[in-house]
């Protein structure tokens, strides 16, 4: 009893300002991407409509203004922190050559729009060992399983491609940051856990690597966060579950709906 006692204070002892119990919440509203200027690096890749076409523009003019209403403090994005340091200037100064990346066509776009001096790059490495799951499945006569996640994957990356001529960039957005979406494609990682057996554990290590990442990713969140921040933070959509899920976590964080925001775009 009187460790728990002991742990407990010394956690409320070292929780930083964010945590404190009387402080104003700080309010974070994740917007999850997709790849506008499609680098391929994902297992499945949308192809993304060019979105420097003048249409494009004002779709996303709307967006920002939109996203701009919630009156943020503070935008996070998916790059890493130094590139956004330099890039995010070269914007403001107009100096930063034409770019289709969602970083600068969501990211620096609003944070300009708020007259915000910085923007805060999260993004760091992480190892996706996604091969040797797949060798692991091939020689345990469970390749099918994996081709059917990998199915499922290109259905929903089809679908985001497909959407794109169908709607707004701002209802694509609304697609990707519904629940169900979120819900689906997170799915593609939990089953992770049955590739393997005894000290062979493919499946284990991919979701291991994967976690870690995003639990990385949130920590640089919350070290830059103040109580009464109001923060927005673009990501690619197959993070979002996970980042709501640490920042669920948080006593001192109140997650905000995107889809209030983007009603109407």
């Amino acid at each position: 009893m009187h460790r728990i006692v002991f742990v407990a204070l010394m956690a409320a002892a070292f929780c930083g300002p964010v945590f404190a119990a009387d402080a104003a919440k700080t309010q974070v509203m994740l917007v999850g991407t997709y790849h506008f200027s499609n680098p391929g690096k994902d297992l499945n890749n949308v192809k993304a409509v060019d979105v420097l076409a003048a249409e494009r523009q004002r779709e996303l003019g709307k967006v920002t203004t939109a996203l701009a209403k919630f009156a943020p403090t503070q935008v996070a994005v998916e790059w890493p922190a130094q590139v956004v340091k330099e890039r995010y200037a070269q914007f403001r100064d107009g100096k930063l050559p034409e770019s289709r990346n969602e970083v600068v066509q969501l990211g620096f776009r609003l944070a300009r729009e708020r007259g915000l001096q910085t923007v805060h790059g999260l993004d760091v490495e992480g190892d996706f060992p996604f091969e040797a799951v797949v060798n692991w499945a091939s020689e345990h006569g469970r390749r099918s399983e994996i081709e059917a996640m990998l199915a499922g994957g290109a259905k929903e990356v089809a679908h985001i491609s497909a959407l794109q001529e169908q709607t707004t960039i701002g209802g694509v957005l609304r697609d990707l940051n519904s629940r169900e979406s979120i819900g689906r494609n997170h799915a593609f990682y939990p089953p992770m856990l049955t590739m393997g057996a005894g000290e062979d554990q493919p499946g284990v290590k991919l979701l291991s690597s994967w976690y870690t990442r995003n639990l990385a990713i949130c920590a640089r969140l919350l070290q830059e966060i103040k109580p009464g921040d109001r923060v927005v933070v673009f990501y690619g959509q197959g993070h979002i579950h996970l980042l709501q899920q640490c920042l669920q976590e948080q006593a001192g964080v109140q997650l905000v709906d995107p889809l209030k925001f983007l009603a109407d775009t």
